[in-house]
């Protein structure tokens, strides 16, 4: 969501790493590249003039210029900025949603039509199911959209909890009081409402969706809104906030092309957090929005721990383990492989994945270059599927009429077979080279000692 704002802001820094002492000058310029890159990012104008006077009124004095690192001083401050505008500081709320009141805990969904609310009711269903434990019953209020109670009673299955039964005829009202008695009565932790959208704000939304927020009287009245709009979702949630009041605010679609101007403006607009992101359409494409970790990502730093908690959840912990003691033994066979991309692909799409690694910004042109896509982890897999547990113990037996047997399988090309083998024989040669230099000789000749040709030189 914020590559062109990384990318951007990364340059300028770049720029004053390599002046070493700063003047006020070079501050004043560097800030003024910032503030066009927050503009082009869709951030709102009162918001970016804000942090640029924030950053400015730290940056430019002499415990900045008269550093011994004063770029990384800079970089530090619009850092500290950045989680400020995000939501972060002194008076950050806790990240993901707040449940702190009295069961059931009843969840109002709110937001316009295509901004993926009915979607994300379902994520939140899942999440607090599996993660929370918790006993959650979907209502759909949406009367006007054609199969829109039939969706969510979809979702509901899919995420293993209780939808409330459609019934013919009723209306939003009837269905919120239904939903909170059921609840009541059948013991229910949470329940999440899910109104009515339109595709833009109008008096009959706003009234409906006020009418059933106070016979409701929901602990959390989530506010759901498309990152990919822009500066539209900054309205859509100035909007919702001055005519019916939200606490908390849920983007999605943050893995999609957007600018991500929406984000840093949103808390200064509305003054409610963003709590949770919606990346990608399946259930469990649900994260936690974290203000410092988000920064971190923008100023090209990476979000390291986000990525170590989301393996942690998907990873078979037992099958990592004994993958690695195979690849330690230099025993790795395709049907690892396979087992190996099968972890990768719980772990979400590769994009987002990457965007967490510490300065993948600066390697965007080989990545793109790579042309690596969420499709390719289905390919190798569907290509290992049709070989034979002969072929795939033992890969050297794959020669050509193999080959055009085992891409007709799979619906790929000989070529692609080729890139497969040439990726495993890759992995399997710096299996190898780990296993013969020990941790020991791993320690002292670094990653250096794992690179191709390395084998004959003594490590240092």
């Amino acid at each position: 969501m914020f590559e062109a704002l990384s990318t951007r802001l990364n340059g300028v820094f770049d720029k004053l790493r390599r002046r070493g002492a700063l003047s006020e000058a070079d501050v004043t310029e560097a800030l003024r590249e910032v503030r066009v890159a927050l503009l082009e990012a869709d951030v709102a104008l009162p918001v970016a003039r804000d942090l640029i006077a924030k950053v400015r009124e730290r940056a430019v004095g002499a415990e900045v210029i008269r550093s011994v690192s004063p770029a990384q001083q800079v970089i530090k401050i619009v850092n500290d900025a950045l989680v400020e505008a995000l939501g972060g500081g002194a008076d950050a709320v806790q990240p993901g949603l707040d449940l702190n009141a009295p069961a059931p805990v009843p969840i109002l969904m709110v937001g316009l039509q295509g901004s993926g609310k009915t979607t994300t009711s379902g994520k939140i269903a899942l999440r607090l199911r599996s993660r929370d434990k918790k006993k959650v019953l979907l209502a759909s209020l949406d009367v006007a959209r054609p199969a829109a109670q039939l969706q969510l009673e979809t979702l509901a299955k899919q995420a293993g909890v209780t939808s409330l039964p459609i019934v013919p005829g009723q209306g939003p009202l009837e269905i919120a009081a239904c939903a909170m008695d059921t609840a009541r009565r059948e013991l229910f932790d949470v329940v999440i409402l899910d109104t009515a959208g339109r595709l833009s704000i109008d008096d009959a939304l706003m009234e409906e969706v006020a009418a059933v927020k106070a016979a409701t009287r929901p602990h959390q009245t989530l506010l759901v809104v498309d990152a990919m709009t822009g500066q539209d979702a900054v309205n859509t949630a100035r909007n919702f906030q001055d005519r019916v009041g939200v606490n908390g605010i849920v983007m999605t679609r943050v893995d999609g092309d957007a600018r991500g101007g929406a984000a840093l403006s949103m808390r200064a607009v509305t003054g409610a957090p963003i709590r949770l992101l919606g990346a990608g359409e399946k259930l469990d494409a649900l994260e936690d929005f974290h203000p410092d970790r988000v920064a971190s990502r923008i100023l090209g730093m990476g979000d390291i721990v986000s990525l170590v908690e989301r393996a942690a959840e998907t990873i078979d912990q037992a099958e990592a383990a004994k993958l690695a003691a195979k690849m330690q033994k230099g025993t790795f066979d395709l049907e690892d492989f396979a087992s190996q991309l099968k972890q990768v692909g719980k772990m979400g799409n590769l994009s987002g994945i990457l965007g967490m690694l510490p300065g993948i910004g600066k390697m965007k042109a080989q990545i793109e270059g790579a042309k690596l896509d969420d499709k390719l982890i289905g390919r190798q897999a569907a290509i290992i599927s049709s070989m034979t547990m002969k072929e795939r113990r033992n890969p050297d037996i794959i020669k050509a009429s193999r080959k055009k047997r085992i891409a007709s399988g799979a619906g790929v090309t000989v070529q692609d077979v080729n890139r497969l083998l040439k990726q495993f024989d890759d992995m399997s040669a710096m299996m190898k080279r780990m296993s013969k230099l020990g941790q020991k000789g791993l320690m002292r000749g670094g990653l250096g000692a794992l690179l191709p040709g390395a084998g004959g030189r003594r490590p240092f």
